[in-house]
């Protein structure tokens, strides 16, 4: 009989939300951490969500997950960014009480039946016959168990780079964890070395405030979650901006070589969406000035964030380059910037349900499968842990496509393309967008996320009376006339117009007054939307085709002779589990797409 329990290492947004996933399908989730007070923490910036992040977050909750609500809760400041473009890529952004939202996190967890927590690390794991049966901890203790998920982050063999000085650490003040590595490398995995960086921080009251511009939430702001209460009346809590000037690049530029990145004592390759302020002055050498947010990282916090001054330089280098900054002049460290290089799995190991193709039972997810930030590690967990107890129930499992969610684009993208450097979430990444609106996430995803029994009774409550909703007020929309400038048309017609929405008629006001907000945006975005997202749709159900044509677990690629040979090694290594997953491995031709869809067509 199988262990009826599954073992999650990690207690960041990852292992969170594996956990959160493993016990809502009523299975044991075990929780091994080195720091039960860690759990949930936000180990760098102070925010959740944001471009294309704050659409995987609307769907972490649309799934079941905890991270939206816990963010509603403990929210500084809401804003939705992107306004300027189409609703499809507006993208929900909070400031968040990272303390308050480390307590919500470790409360949920402690109330939680089918969650306990074990203080400790997990240094191996056994394997019988192919799959995962027990984990050995650090002290001694053995667990068994039906399925490993490691969410370990930047912690293995996480080394902390500071100007010439550095040393191992899992992030500032925390231990790495060492071996952990190893023993998956003597497994059979491959391993490899990533970098992110995290900016200083900030002794608030050493900074002169005063005449600093001011950076404010929304008007009417909008939850991530759906179980969150209407009318949602969040606290707003300004961030400031300030610039940096000719005399800090300069001050940078003098100082370059004493850069980790710069001096060569960095191994691990960052990400170039989010550079250094080091890389900044170099790659955007024409530019005399970059825009700093000041973040406070809590309610009333004395400690602040620099948002935009990610830096591995030494500590006085850090300090005199900010003290050349409007309102910085006698500003003083709380703690400096820094590094961090870490080992990471090339996500190629995995299949789209993020459990390995080597072992039955083990899973990786968060950003030791190449990813950075909360929200990319926090779906990855998620559907890990979704996937392990289902699996363990022996039920279908949770594989999101590329047009059904921007967690499928995610792990598509994870395990069909090499990852030399930090995964971050775009919209620009999702050729779906249309269809992939974070307001459209609970209509995309809840009904499912029920029948698999990821969420509670009274979310699905919830949902419901918002579809239904959504339906009325689409319906109203097709059968009411308006009289608009000597003409008479349906109030769905009229909102297809360019800049034309329910606000801007009578009847269109009228409704908007008996409804609730969430709901007739929703409506009318799928209005306007409508003739686009029906030529998106087309194009998905020729391409499912594709994506629907099995690859065998161990094709011999070698058996077609008509494959380059660039094909046959990056399909041989990368073993993508369908056709369409094939057709987006870098460096595989369309040609030898055709010759293997005809292959494998004759032999279905």
């Amino acid at each position: 009989m199988k262990n009826r329990s599954i073992v999650v290492v990690g207690g960041g947004h990852a292992g969170v939300e594996a956990a959160f996933a493993v016990a809502n399908l009523g299975i044991k989730a075990v929780l091994v951490t080195m720091d039960i007070n860690a759990v949930g923490r936000m180990s760098c910036n102070p925010a959740i969500g944001g471009l294309g992040k704050g659409h995987l977050v609307k769907e972490i909750d649309a799934l079941g997950g905890i991270m939206g609500r816990a963010s509603d809760a403990c929210g500084l400041q809401f804003k939705v960014l992107n306004k300027s473009k189409g609703r499809a890529v507006w993208s929900p952004r909070a400031q968040i009480d990272k303390h308050k939202y480390a307590i919500y996190i470790q409360k949920a967890f402690s109330s939680h039946k089918n969650i306990s927590i074990i203080q400790d690390e997990a240094v191996d794991f056994s394997v019988d016959s192919g799959r995962i049966s027990s984990v050995v901890l650090r002290k001694g203790g053995v667990l068994k168990t039906s399925a490993l998920i490691v969410c370990s982050g930047t912690f293995l063999n996480g080394l902390i780079h500071i100007g010439n000085e550095k040393f191992s650490a899992g992030r500032f003040g925390e231990r790495a964890v060492v071996g952990l590595s190893n023993v998956l490398v003597n497994k059979g995995f491959s391993v490899s070395r990533l970098k992110t960086g995290t900016p200083p921080r900030l002794l608030s009251s050493s900074i002169k405030w005063g005449g600093l511009p001011l950076s404010g939430g929304d008007e009417n702001p909008v939850p991530f979650s759906i179980l969150t209460e209407r009318p949602f009346k969040p606290k707003n809590i300004p961030c400031h901006i300030v610039d940096t000037n000719p005399a800090v690049h300069k001050i940078l530029s003098d100082n370059l070589q004493k850069s980790a990145m710069y001096s060569g004592s960095v191994g691990g390759v960052g990400p170039r969406y989010c550079p250094s302020i080091e890389d900044k002055i170099v790659r955007f050498g024409d530019r005399d000035k970059h825009q700093l947010f000041l973040e406070p990282e809590w309610l009333n916090s004395n400690q602040i964030y620099v948002n935009g001054f990610s830096t591995s330089m030494p500590k006085r280098v850090q300090k005199i380059a900010l003290r050349s900054i409007s309102g910085l002049k006698d500003v003083q460290l709380v703690r400096p910037g820094y590094a961090i290089e870490y080992d990471y799995f090339p996500s190629s190991q995995l299949k789209s349900t993020l459990e390995t193709k080597m072992f039955d039972g083990l899973f990786f997810a968060g950003q030791m499968n190449g990813t950075s930030g909360y929200e990319e590690a926090a779906a990855q967990g998620l559907i890990a842990g979704a996937n392990a107890g289902l699996k363990l129930l022996n039920r279908e499992p949770l594989v999101l496509g590329r047009d059904q969610a921007y967690i499928g684009v995610l792990i598509d993208d994870l395990i069909t393309k090499d990852i030399n450097e930090p995964y971050r979430m775009f919209t620009s990444s999702a050729e779906y967008r249309l269809s992939l609106r974070a307001d459209s996430a609970p209509i995309r995803l809840t009904e499912r996320a029920h029948k698999l029994g990821l969420i509670q009774e009274n979310q699905y409550a919830l949902f419901k009376a918002y579809k239904r909703s959504v339906d009325d007020i689409i319906k109203y929309c097709k059968k009411t006339r308006v009289e608009v400038e000597g003409e008479t048309l349906l109030l769905s017609d009229y909102i297809k117009r360019p800049k034309k929405y329910l606000i801007n008629c009578s009847e269109g006001r009228k409704l908007l007054n008996d409804c609730l907000i969430d709901s007739a945006f929703t409506a009318e975005t799928d209005i306007k939307y409508e003739g686009y997202v029906k030529i998106e749709n087309s194009r998905v159900k020729n391409l499912r085709k594709m994506e629907d044509v099995v690859i065998p677990r161990l094709f011999d690629y070698s058996l077609l002779p008509n494959l380059s040979s660039e094909s046959k090694e990056k399909l041989g290594r990368i073993r993508p589990e369908t056709l369409g997953q094939a057709s987006r491995v870098a460096g595989v031709r369309p040609a030898d797409i055709g010759v293997l869809a005809l292959f494998l067509k004759s032999f279905s």
